[in-house]
């Protein structure tokens, strides 16, 4: 049967102390037997509202003690967790409800306009379930807390597998999110593989009891990342299934000062990012601020996803000598590529992994490559792997694929490896945009741009940016006589796309940088941008 979270929930649940917090949020704080109790009652709810196992379950919320729980229900229920990207507009929305055939959604409050306005057209989804801080909730909706509160509290009596499934909704290479489906019995064997790393980890489900009954200390990871992405999920994921703690902070956006307040004052013993995006503005707080927090009680920054420059980690090893800064290379279809991990006593190379022991480098024509040939290659995983994409046979035989009879991962990461056997990261498809935590794949903005009237031709890349990581930034050829303006283009996107994908500056060029076989001429279009004199925007 393998492994099930939900058989796991029900297993460790109890045998934590009553006053053990699983959630805390900013002064809330939701213990352990609250949590088995509420998240049973949940459940039950669902599955008396039409919910079936398999079924498909919207996660519409920001970071909160809300998402971990609904998690917790969704397993005991046999339900599918999908993720929502609260940051995209409402049709990038409408997409993933429609695609993922989501039967319920649970969304917080401050999207509650998007859902009546959405409704109408959803008509695969029976159950909508609003977290409200005032009990109040779009008509045809649930209140959250009420499903939450009424019932016994008892587990369900379900017969689980190992094959039940989470969903990871991914920005896709094109601007169509893909959901990449992880079974749990897949997904507990790469936490385990991680924890075998560091030490002993159970191999059974009697272990892993005896293990979380015998701790003197529960995990506490603070995921200063959104829940709705793969680094923070899988993180505060791993530590709800070993019986810690997940904190969370209620303010909307990145606030340092918040989230290193809520180390020091919860013990946090782990921290979740995304980058330099995340780690900048986190090291110029303890800069301002050195004798602010006391934050003894971290040991590990971990970050996952994009690039996190060995300058910020060294600066923010001066704050937290005790600690660990782990780079962990990783993507929503595989988890344990390769790993790097800077401490005080030495450094790293940004960009510089340490190959996991189930990959392999193969060049395009699925040849491995040699160690220190300096050719780039794909990074293959083998293993613990996704069962492929959610309705995309054809993309799941492209990234999900055998060679050599064996099924790799191949979600199109280039890197090139070294004669020690390491890493050097290129990035996925050479020209995906990381700004601020968030991955913008050219080929979409573009799209939207060439649908203005204005604008004959586009290319859209990623300009180093202090402040965003990258900054998204478009070359744009106009038509004849048109002359568009900056402002009112970027405007436009807006009204297409979400916010974060709209590009930061646009330039304008006569010239398509296109080679004669149509092919974008992207380093032709940065090495434009980078001529340019400096302008605010």
């Amino acid at each position: 049967m393998g492994w099930n979270f939900g058989d796991l929930l029900d297993l460790i649940g109890p045998t934590l102390p009553d006053d053990a917090p699983a959630f805390i949020h900013g002064d809330r704080v939701i213990t352990w037997p609250q949590t088995i109790a509420r998240s049973n009652n949940l459940a039950a709810a669902l599955i008396k509202n039409g919910a079936q196992p398999g079924d498909k379950v919207a996660f519409y919320m920001r970071n909160g003690p809300e998402y971990m729980e609904t998690m917790a229900a969704c397993f005991k229920a046999r339900l599918t967790h999908v993720n929502i990207n609260y940051r995209y507009n409402a049709q990038e929305v409408y997409y993933i409800f429609d695609n993922a055939d989501a039967q319920t959604i649970v969304y917080s409050s401050d999207f509650r306009d998007i859902i009546a306005e959405l409704k109408p057209r959803l008509g695969k989804a029976a159950t909508y379930v609003e977290v409200t801080p005032d009990g109040q909730v779009l008509d045809g909706s649930f209140s959250y807390e009420a499903l939450c509160a009424d019932g016994d509290g008892q587990a369900l009596t379900l017969k689980r597998e190992g094959t039940d499934q989470l969903f990871v909704y991914t920005g896709g290479t094109t601007g169509m999110p893909k959901g990449v489906m992880w079974s749990h019995n897949t997904l507990r064997e790469t936490q385990l593989d991680a924890m075998r790393k560091l030490g002993a980890a159970p191999d059974t489900m009697a272990q892993t009891k005896l293990m979380v009954a015998n701790l003197e200390a529960w995990p506490r990871i603070l995921p200063a990342c959104p829940l709705m992405h793969g680094t923070g999920l899988f993180t505060a994921l791993g530590t709800m299934m070993n019986g810690g703690c997940v904190v969370t902070t209620p303010s909307m956006g990145l606030h340092p000062e918040e989230l290193w307040q809520a180390i020091a004052d919860r013990n946090v013993l782990s921290m979740a990012i995304v980058g330099d995006a995340f780690a900048k503005p986190l090291l110029k707080e303890l800069d301002d601020n050195p004798d602010k927090y006391d934050l003894s009680s971290l040991m590990t920054i971990v970050s996952s996803g994009v690039m996190w420059s060995t300058e910020v980690k060294r600066g923010l090893l001066k704050h937290l000598p005790q600690a660990t800064m782990t780079d962990a290379f990783g993507s929503s279809e595989g988890l344990g590529f390769g790993s790097s991990q800077m401490t005080a006593e030495g450094e790293i190379a940004t960009a510089r992994f340490a190959i996991g022991d189930k990959c392999k480098v193969f060049d395009e024509n699925n040849v491995e490559v040699e160690a220190g040939s300096g050719t780039p290659g794909f990074i293959a995983l083998t293993g613990n792997i996704p069962d492929g994409y959610y309705k995309d046979p054809k993309k799941s035989a492209e990234t999900f694929r055998e060679v050599d009879g064996i099924r790799y991962s191949i979600p199109g990461d280039w890197c090139t490896v070294e004669r020690d056997g390491t890493l050097t990261l290129l990035g996925r498809g050479s020209v995906c945009i990381n700004t601020a935590g968030e991955k913008v794949y050219p080929e979409e903005v573009e799209e939207a741009l060439k649908t203005h009237a204005d604008v004959d031709d586009a290319l859209v890349i990623g300009i180093e940016d202090d402040k965003w990581g990258q900054a998204v930034t478009a070359v744009v050829r106009p038509t004849s006589d048109a002359s568009p303006d900056e402002a009112e283009l970027r405007k436009f996107v807006r009204g297409i796309l979400a916010g974060y994908k709209a590009p930061k500056r646009i330039f304008f060029n006569e010239v398509a940088f296109r080679a004669p076989n149509g092919k974008a001429d992207y380093k032709g279009a940065k090495k434009f941008v980078e001529s340019q004199p400096a302008q605010t925007s």
